[in-house]
């Protein structure tokens, strides 16, 4: 299965205009679309009153077809309109609709219970806010979005907007068509859309380099080991520990790379620390440094670092992780070895490799980026920009944590988890992330994988989870993974 990509407006749009360039006439792309919102409709509810709310462009005239097609079925379906049909397409839609027809401006307050409202008012394209009897109507089911179906997006939400632009429909399900756009994605705009069905309407295939981050992205390159595999051949992962009262953290990280399937997986100790961490460590190897360059010294051979949980926001983080730099290891820099480049991100930067990876939370993105997530138009944006000035992927995290590599490679986590807002989640995350880097997987992908992995980790477990469960449940979610691989 192909990846599933995140398409702008404007690419949907262009791809549309190719499907019909190539011989596909609008009103065949109209019937198809409408069919696929019956057929998903029919999946999921019973034979019930319905009312389609019919806008003047072609969103309205996949509503005219909707509304036909559950006629055929036997429901008994009303159409009320924003506004009389505006493009040759809608209008022959709207011919070959032969039910009840009214005019929306006379409200929704009539309903009766039960009633399952199809939203074909405007398109992914509105920038302008709803007014007036849309306005009105979006309010209305606002109060019952599980009654809600919308076509493309609900009304009022943009499709390239992370946000709605005013009064805008809740529906608990959207049906699009060809890919998600950015406002099925990203929050709070997804949070309108409910559960969304991508239906293919014949439109082929279209460019583009922004994924919605599911295993298709990146489950035919999965560091899966071989039958003469052996743990020198699976990678060799180091993570530094913070000082001895701070140490737990990376205990994670080294754990959850562990279970990941790095083969060798070492915690680089300040001596002071060497005690604390030697009682907790088993199958986590555990070795001494006491400076920079002992820090290099120890690095020099491996495949992946880990630095930043619990380091400290200090000279010596920030010399270590320049030493970690110079060794040629693919990094995961996390947290505090984020932070501690706040007042000189160049000199970060300058060190960098496109292998490398830069975790950061919103906050220690502003450190290291001051600005650009109020400047950029969303978060992808931001992440894009994020990663070509730093030259290494960018794990920008959030509800909606974006994936962003230097090449201009992005990917939307869509399975992020409640649960996860824990403490010493992001430390687990790093580990994951490291140890698919040191078994040789794309940085970019290694951090997607990293990311889904840890979302649906939390997920099975739900309530309750602390950070210390993670890297338990990963075995759970590999062997799911393991067995879809050739699917």
């Amino acid at each position: 299965m192909a990846a599933r990509k995140i398409l702008t407006v404007a690419e949907i749009g262009a791809a549309d205009r190719a499907a019909i360039a190539a011989g596909t006439p609008g009103t065949v792309l109209m019937e198809r679309a409408g069919a696929a919102v019956c057929e998903a409709i029919l999946e999921r509810f019973t034979r019930r009153p319905a009312v389609v709310l019919c806008g003047p462009g072609n969103n309205g005239g996949d509503g005219y077809v909707v509304a036909r097609l559950l006629k055929a079925q036997g429901w008994p379906v009303e159409v009320r309109l924003v506004g009389l049909p505006a493009t040759a397409d809608a209008r022959a839609a709207a011919d070959l609709w032969d039910g009840p027809t009214s005019l929306l401006a006379k409200g929704l307050d009539d309903l009766e219970e039960g009633t399952l409202v199809i939203d074909a008012m405007f398109g992914a394209g509105l920038t302008r806010p709803l007014e007036g009897e849309a306005a009105a109507a979006a309010i209305r089911l606002a109060e019952e979005p599980g009654h809600v179906v919308a076509i493309d997006v609900p009304s009022g939400l943009p499709g390239d907007a992370p946000a709605p632009a005013g009064p805008t429909v809740r529906a608990g399900l959207t049906v699009t068509f060809q890919a998600k756009k950015l406002a099925h994605v990203l929050e709070p705009a997804r949070e309108y859309c409910g559960e969304v069905v991508v239906a293919d309407i014949g439109l082929g295939e279209t460019p583009g380099s922004l994924f919605e981050n599911t295993p298709e992205l990146w489950l035919p390159r999965f560091p899966w080991p071989r039958s003469d595999s052996h743990k020198h051949a699976r990678g060799r992962l180091i993570v530094v520990s913070g000082p001895a009262w701070n140490t737990g953290a990376a205990r994670l990280s080294a754990r959850a790379g562990l279970r990941l399937g790095a083969g060798l997986v070492t915690v680089l100790s300040p001596p002071d620390a060497l005690p604390v961490n030697a009682a907790h460590l088993e199958a986590v190897m555990l070795r001494p440094f006491e400076s920079d360059l002992e820090l290099e010294a120890a690095a020099e051979d491996v495949d992946a670092a880990v630095i930043g949980p619990a380091a400290g926001v200090n000279e010596t983080t920030l010399l270590n992780v320049l030493a970690l730099a110079r060794t040629g290891a693919a990094l995961v820099i996390d947290a505090d070895a984020v932070t501690v480049f706040r007042d000189d991100a160049e000199e970060l930067f300058s060190v960098l490799d496109r292998d490398d990876v830069l975790t950061p939370h919103p906050g220690e993105f502003e450190r290291l980026f001051p600005g650009l997530l109020r400047s950029a138009p969303h978060r992808i944006a931001a992440g894009r920009q994020a990663a070509e000035r730093a030259g290494a992927v960018v794990l920008l995290k959030g509800a909606d944590t974006v994936i962003a590599a230097p090449d201009g490679r992005a990917a939307v986590n869509t399975n992020g988890s409640p649960w996860l807002a824990t403490a010493g989640s992001g430390d687990v995350l790093a580990g994951f992330i490291g140890g698919l880097m040191a078994q040789g997987m794309d940085s970019f992908e290694a951090a997607c994988a990293a990311a889904w992995i840890h979302a649906e980790a939390a997920e099975l477990h739900g309530p309750g989870l602390i950070a210390e469960d993670l890297p338990g449940l990963a075995p759970m979610i590999l062997r799911r993974l393991y067995a879809a691989r050739d699917l």
